[in-house]
Protein backbone atom coordinates (compact mmCIF):
# COMPACT_ATOMS: atom_id res chain seq x y z
CA UNK A 1 0.00 0.00 0.00
CA UNK A 2 1.09 3.35 -0.69
CA UNK A 3 1.50 6.45 1.38
CA UNK A 4 -1.29 8.22 -1.24
CA UNK A 5 -3.85 5.22 0.29
CA UNK A 6 -2.63 4.90 3.96
CA UNK A 7 -5.65 6.34 6.23
CA UNK A 8 -5.27 9.50 7.26
CA UNK A 9 -3.80 9.75 11.47
CA UNK A 10 -6.54 9.37 14.02
CA UNK A 11 -7.80 13.07 15.40
CA UNK A 12 -5.96 12.05 18.53
CA UNK A 13 -2.79 11.73 16.75
CA UNK A 14 -3.07 14.74 15.17
CA UNK A 15 -3.94 16.69 18.07
CA UNK A 16 -0.65 15.17 19.39
CA UNK A 17 1.25 16.23 16.68
CA UNK A 18 0.29 19.81 17.04
CA UNK A 19 0.76 20.13 20.57
CA UNK A 20 4.53 18.76 20.11
CA UNK A 21 4.64 21.58 17.34
CA UNK A 22 3.34 24.32 19.92
CA UNK A 23 5.38 23.00 22.96
CA UNK A 24 8.43 22.82 20.42
CA UNK A 25 8.29 26.38 19.81
CA UNK A 26 8.06 27.15 23.32
CA UNK A 27 4.29 27.15 23.95
CA UNK A 28 4.31 25.61 27.84
CA UNK A 29 -0.01 25.11 27.75
CA UNK A 30 0.82 22.72 24.73
CA UNK A 31 3.48 20.79 26.22
CA UNK A 32 1.60 20.61 29.85
CA UNK A 33 -1.30 18.69 27.45
CA UNK A 34 0.90 16.13 26.17
CA UNK A 35 1.97 15.77 30.19
CA UNK A 36 -1.91 15.30 31.07
CA UNK A 37 -2.15 12.74 28.32
CA UNK A 38 0.49 10.52 29.55
CA UNK A 39 1.37 11.39 33.43
CA UNK A 40 -0.59 9.00 34.90
CA UNK A 41 0.71 6.13 32.08
CA UNK A 42 4.04 6.95 32.60
CA UNK A 43 3.78 6.81 36.45
CA UNK A 44 1.59 3.34 36.47
CA UNK A 45 4.40 1.39 34.57
CA UNK A 46 6.85 3.07 36.35
CA UNK A 47 4.99 2.33 39.53
CA UNK A 48 4.84 -1.59 38.16
CA UNK A 49 8.62 -1.11 38.00
CA UNK A 50 9.59 0.28 41.28
CA UNK A 51 7.03 -0.84 43.24
CA UNK A 52 7.52 1.83 45.09
CA UNK A 53 4.38 4.49 45.19
CA UNK A 54 6.87 7.50 45.96
CA UNK A 55 9.69 6.55 43.43
CA UNK A 56 7.19 6.11 41.02
CA UNK A 57 5.91 10.03 41.71
CA UNK A 58 9.73 11.06 41.79
CA UNK A 59 10.76 9.34 38.70
CA UNK A 60 7.60 10.66 36.75
CA UNK A 61 8.00 14.46 37.04
CA UNK A 62 11.84 14.11 36.24
CA UNK A 63 10.97 12.36 33.79
CA UNK A 64 8.76 15.19 32.52
CA UNK A 65 11.51 17.58 33.32
CA UNK A 66 14.11 15.89 30.84
CA UNK A 67 11.04 15.40 28.55
CA UNK A 68 10.67 19.33 28.60
CA UNK A 69 14.44 20.20 28.83
CA UNK A 70 14.96 18.14 25.53
CA UNK A 71 11.55 18.60 23.26
CA UNK A 72 13.39 20.26 20.54
CA UNK A 73 15.48 17.19 20.14
CA UNK A 74 12.37 14.94 19.60
CA UNK A 75 11.47 13.88 16.26
CA UNK A 76 8.07 14.89 14.83
CA UNK A 77 6.08 11.56 13.55
CA UNK A 78 8.15 9.45 16.12
CA UNK A 79 6.01 7.39 18.67
CA UNK A 80 6.08 10.81 21.53
CA UNK A 81 5.24 8.03 24.17
CA UNK A 82 7.59 5.66 23.32
CA UNK A 83 10.42 8.42 23.90
CA UNK A 84 8.81 9.46 26.61
CA UNK A 85 8.91 6.23 28.25
CA UNK A 86 12.58 5.82 27.13
CA UNK A 87 13.52 8.80 29.13
CA UNK A 88 11.51 7.07 32.26
CA UNK A 89 13.28 3.96 31.82
CA UNK A 90 16.58 5.56 31.83
CA UNK A 91 15.65 7.84 35.00
CA UNK A 92 15.34 4.16 36.48
CA UNK A 93 18.14 2.79 35.93
CA UNK A 94 20.08 5.70 36.93
CA UNK A 95 18.35 5.78 40.19
CA UNK A 96 18.84 2.11 40.40
CA UNK A 97 23.12 2.63 40.14
CA UNK A 98 22.60 5.38 42.38
CA UNK A 99 21.18 3.29 45.01
CA UNK A 100 21.11 -0.04 45.56
CA UNK A 101 18.04 -0.13 48.02
CA UNK A 102 15.15 -2.34 46.51
CA UNK A 103 12.05 -2.79 48.10
CA UNK A 104 10.42 -5.65 47.75
CA UNK A 105 6.66 -5.15 49.60
CA UNK A 106 3.71 -5.15 47.71
CA UNK A 107 1.76 -1.98 49.03
CA UNK A 108 -1.21 -2.61 51.09
CA UNK A 109 -3.35 -0.75 48.73
CA UNK A 110 -2.23 -1.69 45.19
CA UNK A 111 -5.57 -3.94 45.09
CA UNK A 112 -7.38 -0.56 45.82
CA UNK A 113 -6.13 1.55 42.78
CA UNK A 114 -6.51 -0.98 40.09
CA UNK A 115 -10.36 -2.11 41.14
CA UNK A 116 -13.44 0.07 41.22
CA UNK A 117 -15.92 0.62 44.16
CA UNK A 118 -18.12 -1.69 42.81
CA UNK A 119 -15.35 -4.72 42.86
CA UNK A 120 -16.54 -6.94 44.69
CA UNK A 121 -13.96 -8.59 47.03
CA UNK A 122 -13.40 -11.72 44.62
CA UNK A 123 -12.06 -9.38 42.06
CA UNK A 124 -9.88 -7.43 44.47
CA UNK A 125 -8.83 -11.32 45.76
CA UNK A 126 -7.92 -11.62 42.35
CA UNK A 127 -6.16 -8.62 41.46
CA UNK A 128 -4.17 -8.48 44.64
CA UNK A 129 -3.01 -12.47 43.11
CA UNK A 130 -2.19 -11.25 39.72
CA UNK A 131 -0.24 -7.99 40.90
CA UNK A 132 1.89 -10.36 43.29
CA UNK A 133 2.84 -12.79 40.69
CA UNK A 134 3.11 -9.88 37.87
CA UNK A 135 5.79 -7.96 41.30
CA UNK A 136 7.78 -11.31 41.76
CA UNK A 137 8.70 -11.82 37.87
CA UNK A 138 12.31 -10.58 37.16
CA UNK A 139 12.38 -6.18 36.82
CA UNK A 140 13.53 -7.30 32.64
CA UNK A 141 10.28 -9.34 32.28
CA UNK A 142 8.16 -7.48 34.34
CA UNK A 143 8.97 -3.77 32.30
CA UNK A 144 8.58 -5.60 28.89
CA UNK A 145 5.38 -7.51 30.10
CA UNK A 146 3.50 -4.52 31.75
CA UNK A 147 5.06 -2.23 28.42
CA UNK A 148 3.44 -4.92 26.15
CA UNK A 149 0.25 -5.55 28.04
CA UNK A 150 -1.10 -2.54 29.50
CA UNK A 151 0.61 0.00 26.60
CA UNK A 152 -0.08 -2.30 23.95
CA UNK A 153 3.06 -0.67 22.50
CA UNK A 154 4.75 -2.79 20.00
CA UNK A 155 7.94 -5.02 20.63
CA UNK A 156 9.61 -2.15 18.23
CA UNK A 157 8.49 0.42 20.98
CA UNK A 158 9.52 -1.94 23.67
CA UNK A 159 12.86 -2.48 22.57
CA UNK A 160 13.73 1.28 22.42
CA UNK A 161 12.13 2.01 25.76
CA UNK A 162 14.30 -1.13 27.42
CA UNK A 163 17.37 0.03 25.17
CA UNK A 164 17.30 -3.38 23.96
CA UNK A 165 16.75 -5.47 20.50
CA UNK A 166 13.40 -6.18 19.39
CA UNK A 167 13.83 -10.11 19.52
CA UNK A 168 14.95 -9.71 23.20
CA UNK A 169 11.91 -7.46 24.04
CA UNK A 170 9.76 -10.30 22.67
CA UNK A 171 11.68 -12.75 24.36
CA UNK A 172 11.46 -10.86 27.94
CA UNK A 173 7.37 -11.16 27.23
CA UNK A 174 7.21 -14.51 26.55
CA UNK A 175 9.33 -15.54 29.55
CA UNK A 176 7.22 -13.13 31.71
CA UNK A 177 3.91 -14.50 30.28
CA UNK A 178 5.47 -18.13 31.01
CA UNK A 179 6.17 -17.58 34.40
CA UNK A 180 2.66 -15.97 35.55
CA UNK A 181 1.57 -19.41 33.48
CA UNK A 182 3.13 -21.50 35.76
CA UNK A 183 1.95 -19.32 39.53
CA UNK A 184 -1.94 -18.19 38.29
CA UNK A 185 -4.76 -19.87 36.98
CA UNK A 186 -5.94 -18.83 33.23
CA UNK A 187 -8.79 -16.99 34.24
CA UNK A 188 -6.30 -14.52 37.30
CA UNK A 189 -3.72 -14.12 34.21
CA UNK A 190 -3.89 -10.23 32.90
CA UNK A 191 -5.71 -9.59 29.83
CA UNK A 192 -3.18 -10.48 26.81
CA UNK A 193 -0.74 -12.27 29.02
CA UNK A 194 -1.62 -15.50 28.15
CA UNK A 195 -1.71 -14.91 24.39
CA UNK A 196 0.83 -15.77 21.86
CA UNK A 197 1.31 -12.70 19.77
CA UNK A 198 3.60 -13.05 16.26
CA UNK A 199 2.84 -9.48 15.67
CA UNK A 200 4.37 -6.75 16.78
Amino acid sequence: MTRDTDPPPPPEAAEEADWIRDAQAGDRWAFARLVERYWDRLYRWLYHVTRDRHAAEDLTQETFLKALAALKSFRPGSNFRAWVFRIGHNNFVNQKRSDRRTKQQLPEDFAADETSAEATAENREALEIVAKAVAELPEDFRAALTLRVEEELSFRDVAKILNTTEETARWRVFKARQKLMKVLAPELLPPGAATGEANG
